[in-house]
């Protein structure tokens, strides 16, 4: 080896972590776990205990909606695994959570995520299976199962063999990763569970003591487990003591699914290659030849998805799509917490049992006759598409935001292609007093005039099915935004993705409603109308950014309303003379913020109280610090600027060998560039698109 690939080597070995391996790798005798377990209770924590843990550590925070405090749990802001939205979704989820970790009884069911295609059930499956990997690796979540040493021959003094082997090897693991305590006689263990409490308890405040968990040790060992004991307490004269000194090594143990550690995963397949034994565990042919029987637990793998979720969770993939022998094994284990492989009694587990099913199949389950055992024993969380475009907008950054793609998106392409896809979600307000892009608006918690909380509120009510029955998901979004990006190397813009979501619907596969296609594609309109209404804003305001213009209007106008609200005359800069008012000039701009003739006055007090309070403030007041007085001054700055410059001849075509014209676009162009994010490319775009905008106008005005 050179000595440069040595230095590279020896630096990438340096950051191994070996401390880390030996605390994750931690191996202890059993009295030593005993003192650590009674010094440290939540080491005895059921699953649900410790999932529940796991996220309530991250923290929370409450915020209200609808004047009702909603709790947003920061496990599921995960940067590498984010979960947008769905707050009321993750609220009963973790109340189911903690339901089954206070032992109220849905430890014994099924947790069933029901939404439509792409509505973040798997994600939601996948943190939390990402979660328990990860805290399993903490001090808090730390956890220890057991393995069988000194398993071999013993002989006498003379070779002479005393007591065969137990296997064929020295040591052998425990199949399951049970809980150490397991290995405590059942009659012995309600001390220890006393005992736990207790500790517990103590360690906790009053005012906390409401919140923790119960231990509880249920559960016999598994049969591989138990024929150990039996044989090696025959061979002790029933010492158990000598048995767990000289037998018995704790363990410490990582959850992980790609190791089948605590974490499994069960999807349906073709019934012709799928038996119940990938749940329940087989035969080990391999050594059957060894030990004779198939009944003998030491001839049997249990490697199956119930046995290797023990002390996790175990996620069912399209659970409804499982043929019925299958669902039969996940009654047992729901109900008994056991399931029964065969040639053995019921082996008792503990697991959290979350599956996902979509609609269609959903249906089908509550109207088979047969299945009522299984629809008793679930406990049903609907996961929705995402109604706040907010949100949709996250989903969509968290792909193609800055910084995340090649290309330049230009602003509002991923903003109105999430506007689309909340719109397809919606159904439309049969009392027609709401169009869906104001609709969209108002789920989304933005104000319009004469809608309250409470409006709002008893309009989500109206329409329970919103994100449940129609609509597309993020991921047909998805592949649109990424069919642009291919076809275009250079930049995207929200022209080029409106025209892909628009020409997919024809091919899209789970459109099997054709009003629905045309629901989707009168989407694209109204998107594209809100479209329009965002661009020509912002070459308005890209316009009119002479910030010495907006700032002369804005003096002038408070001046005026000043002197209106306390009734004196202002002094004109010309002439210098005092003169009224100019009752023209504030209302040209109060008529720009929809304020009526009669509410003028209310409205010029209310400005200057807002003024008066900045000074007392201390504060600067510019001509942007009241957002709808400096929407009304843009406004009219276009109205008396777009004569000068007409907009409908700032095309490029239309702009050859006019120098004058081609200087003022080439400052709107720098401007939306510089304020709003565009590219020189893009910004174009937006120009010219907005130019023939005004060009209709202009015509229809003629």
């Amino acid at each position: 080896m050179t000595t440069t690939t040595t230095n590279r080597f020896t630096e990438l070995a340096k950051q191994f972590d070996r401390n880390r391996f030996r605390r994750l790798n931690e191996t202890m005798s059993f009295p030593e776990y005993l003192d650590r377990v009674y010094n440290n209770p939540k080491l005895a924590f059921s699953a649900y205990q410790r999932l529940y843990n796991m996220i309530i550590s991250a923290g929370t925070y409450t915020f209200e909606r609808y004047r009702k405090t909603v709790t947003r749990y920061k496990f599921f802001n995960d940067p590498e695994i984010p979960i947008f939205g769905l707050e009321d979704t993750l609220e009963q989820l973790v109340k189911h959570i903690k339901g089954a970790a206070d032992w109220y009884g849905t430890e014994k069911r099924i947790l069933l995520l029901h939404g439509p295609v792409g509505s973040s059930k798997s994600t939601i499956c996948r943190l939390l299976k990402r979660g328990l990997e990860r805290y399993s690796q903490t001090d808090d979540g730390a956890i220890y199962t057991y393995m069988w040493v000194n398993l071999g021959e013993v002989k006498d003094k003379d070779g002479n063999i005393v007591y065969p082997a137990l296997d064929i090897k020295n040591d052998s693991k425990c199949p399951l990763n049970d809980d150490p305590l397991k290995l405590v006689p059942t009659y012995m263990r309600q001390e220890v569970e006393s005992r736990l409490n207790q500790v517990l308890e103590e360690g906790t405040s009053a005012e906390q003591r409401h919140l923790l968990h119960k231990i509880r040790l249920p559960g016999e060992l598994n049969p591989h487990c138990k024929h150990f004991m039996g044989e090696l307490l025959r061979r002790y004269d029933g010492d158990w003591a000598k048995v767990m000194e000289n037998h018995i090594q704790i363990r410490r143990i990582v959850l992980c699914e790609a190791d089948r550690i605590g974490i499994g995963t069960f999807q349906p397949k073709d019934p012709k290659n799928q038996d119940a034994t990938e749940l329940t565990g087989d035969i080990n042919y391999m050594k059957l030849g060894h030990y004779g029987v198939d009944s003998d637990p030491r001839a049997f793998s249990f490697d199956g998805e119930f046995e290797v979720a023990n002390r996790g969770l175990l996620e069912f993939i399209e659970v409804l799509k499982l043929e019925k022998e299958f669902l039969y094994d996940l009654l047992g284990v729901c109900q008994e917490r056991q399931f029964k492989p065969k040639k053995f009694p019921q082996i008792d587990v503990d697991m959290v049992l979350i599956g996902h099913t979509n609609n269609p199949e959903f249906e089908k389950l509550k109207a088979d006759v047969t299945m009522e055992a299984l629809r008793d024993r679930t406990v049903r969380v609907d996961v929705p598409y995402l109604l706040r475009w907010a949100d949709e907008l996250k989903v969509l950054e968290q792909d193609y935001g800055i910084g995340k793609v090649r290309q330049h998106v230009a602003p509002h392409t991923l903003e109105i292609a999430a506007l689309w896809a909340i719109l397809t979600r919606l159904q439309e307000d049969k009392d027609k007093q709401l169009t869906p892009v104001e609709k969209a608006k108002l789920y989304d918690g933005r104000s319009l005039p004469g809608w309250t909380e409470d409006r709002v509120k008893e309009l989500r009510d109206k329409y329970p099915e919103e994100g449940m029955k129609r609509g597309v998901s993020a991921r047909y979004v998805q592949n649109k935004i990424s069919n642009a990006l291919v076809s275009n190397p250079g930049y995207v813009n929200m022209f080029m993705v409106l025209n892909e979501l628009k020409s997919g619907l024809q091919g899209y596969a789970l459109i099997t409603d054709e009003n629905d296609r045309g629901w989707y594609d009168t989407c694209v309109e109204l998107a594209k109308k809100e479209l329009d209404e965002i661009l020509k804003n912002e070459v308005q305001r890209a316009l009119v950014a002479d910030e010495n213009a907006i700032v002369r209007l804005f003096t002038n106008y408070i001046d005026n309303v000043v002197a209106h609200v306390e009734k004196t005359k202002i002094i004109n800069p010309f002439t210098g003379q005092e003169q009224e008012p100019d009752e023209r000039l504030m209302r040209s701009i109060e008529e720009k913020a929809e304020i009526g003739e009669q509410y003028a006055d209310d409205f010029r007090r209310q400005i200057a109280q807002f003024i008066g309070t900045m000074h007392i403030k201390k504060k600067e007041v510019r001509w942007d610090s009241n957002p709808k007085l400096a929407r009304a001054l843009e406004r009219k700055l276009f109205e008396d600027t777009k004569d000068t410059i007409k907009l409908a001849k700032l095309s490029a075509g239309a702009t050859v060998g006019d120098k004058d014209i081609q200087e003022k676009i080439d400052a709107i162009k720098t401007r939306l560039i510089r304020n709003f994010g565009y590219n020189e490319e893009s910004a174009s775009d937006v120009l010219n698109y907005v130019a023939s905008i005004f060009a209709r106008g202009d015509l229809i005005e003629q």
